[in-house]
């Protein structure tokens, strides 16, 4: 039985969901943070390669979140680099502390992100699939690539590590569907591209409670995508949206090269296509309170229905 975990990354909005649900059952959680401010927060910054050591004294669990955001600032070259650095130097921080320290956890979990797949059109992802290598490569495969191979790493210390390749996260409070829903309030329905483009989603009390899954199950190792077992086109994704909020709103679509023009390369963020399975999920009998997106935005939007 788990008792205390630690979590990087644990400010973002999977990580202030997880700890929600994780005190909820009595859990102890850390938290390592830049800034620590109350019990339980532990100071690290990644870049400098400081952490606090003994926030992993005790822990049974280690979740690692820890990551700049993908789509908060265009892809300039440095900003590029801190997407990869942040990701890589914060496993590899906890690897060696782990090491330095001989305080090991039972289990490592570690986000990783569906961007592993590049454009990947209409064909079906799964865990098996091949990833491009080489020079030329798009940033996301290399930026993903290179975060599961510093986690690894981790797992060659005889630790039990699972790594989750998340889809697009549907929280109200933040993250793409606020995004998506700002202009369904005006009476638009903004699509993107040709709108077939296909989105592999998740609803985050999902994927929190696949993490809390993951670590209280044994069996649970290797690489897994986390995504709910029923993607959806880009422009169905609007449109079901609109239909759960109960707005009226004209479909109206945002051409491939304005998003390009307007955010560069960024825009493979929003106009990638990715129908990813969670096939090995489902067989390892993980159970969606949220399977299809008519349930799960009727969720975030009216909660105690």
């Amino acid at each position: 039985m788990i008792s205390t975990i630690l979590i990087a990354g644990g400010t973002g909005l999977v990580g202030r969901k997880l700890t929600e649900l994780l005190h909820q059952q009595g859990k102890t959680v850390r938290l390592l943070t830049r800034t620590p401010k109350g019990d339980n927060q532990y100071a690290w910054d990644p870049a400098r390669g400081s952490i606090d050591e003994r926030a992993l004294r005790g822990v049974d669990v280690v979740i690692n979140l820890a990551g700049a955001g993908i789509a908060d600032a265009r892809w300039t070259p440095a900003r590029k680099k801190l997407l990869i650095d942040s990701r890589v130097q914060s496993t590899r921080l906890l690897h060696q502390t782990i090491v330095k320290t001989g305080w090991k956890p039972s289990v490592y979990l570690s986000a990783s992100a569906i961007g592993i797949y590049g454009n990947s059109g209409e064909e079906l992802q799964t865990e098996n699939k091949t990833i491009a290598q080489g020079h030329n490569r798009p940033f996301m495969v290399d930026c993903c690539d290179q975060w599961e191979k510093a986690v690894s790493d981790i797992a060659k210390e005889g630790i039990r590590t699972a790594l989750f390749r998340i889809g697009i996260v549907l929280d109200k409070n933040g993250g793409a569907l606020k995004e998506i829903s700002n202009p369904i309030r005006f009476g638009v329905a903004a699509y993107f591209g040709n709108g077939r483009s296909w989105y592999s989603w998740i609803h985050n009390d999902d994927l929190c409670n696949l993490f809390i899954w993951a670590a209280e199950n044994p069996a649970i190792s290797g690489v897994y995508n986390a995504v709910a077992p029923n993607p959806v086109r880009n422009r169905e994704f609007v449109e079901t949206t609109a239909t759960v909020m109960n707005k009226w709103a004209i479909p109206v679509p945002t051409p491939s090269f304005a998003l390009q023009l307007l955010l560069g390369e960024m825009a493979a963020v929003i106009l990638n296509s990715n129908r990813v399975s969670a096939e090995k999920l489902l067989s390892a009998n993980f159970q969606f309170q949220f399977p299809t997106l008519k349930e799960a935005l009727t969720n975030l939007y009216y909660p105690n229905q």
